[in-house]
This record gives structure tokens, sequence and C-alpha cells, in this order.
């Protein structure tokens, strides 16, 4: 059985997340989390909350055993588009664009 847990709308573009989840993809969740525990990146922390939230999910409502869990599917979509402005020369404005991600990891039991 595949247990998932969804973080929405973090602050952290999707392609930044991404090299993050490539490195746990398929690793079990004890490894995963060392490796995300060790990481010096800001997003590792958020892909730490939904691993340990997924974690959760299948040990307290499938009463899955959490030595054999590994993460089967972790992927970051395109959250929603926060756009801003910054005032430049000669009256212009450029648009800055700061991106949100969907974070989905699904673990289950070997």
């Amino acid at each position: 059985m595949d247990v998932k847990a969804t973080a929405k709308t973090v602050r952290y573009t999707p392609r930044k997340v991404r090299l993050i989840i490539d490195m746990v993809r398929g690793k079990s969740v004890e490894e995963a989390m060392a490796i995300l525990k060790f990481t010096p990146n800001q997003a590792a922390g958020a892909v730490s909350k939904v691993v340990k939230s997924a974690t959760a999910n299948a040990t307290h409502n499938h009463q899955m055993d959490e030595n054999k869990l590994y993460i089967k599917e972790c992927y970051a979509d395109e959250g929603v588009v926060l756009k801003r402005f910054m005032p430049r020369a000669k009256g212009n404005a450029a648009s800055i664009m700061k991106r949100t991600s969907h974070i989905t990891v699904v673990v289950s039991e070997r």
C-alpha cells in the first residue's frame, strides 16, 4: 500500500527542490532522513518535514512497520507564482517571480 504526504505552496523554487528530491528517491526512510539532515540546502528541511509526515501517516493510519518503509515516489510540482516588481531606471520596472512548490512524497513497505 502506498501512503502519501504533500506540502503545498512551499517557498522554494521547484528546480532547487528537485535537486534535493533526486538524492532521496528510492532510498529507505532512515537513509533519506540522514541524507537530508546533512544536506546544506534550506529546501532539505522542507523535504525532511514531508518525509516525516508520510512516515507518520503510514505508521499511525495504516499500521505499517517504520523500519520497512522506503520512498517509492517523490516529486516537486510548480505552485503559485507570486509576481513582484522592482523599480528600474527611466521609469521602468523589472518583474520578480517568487516561485513556490508543491512537494509530494509517497512511501511504501518493502
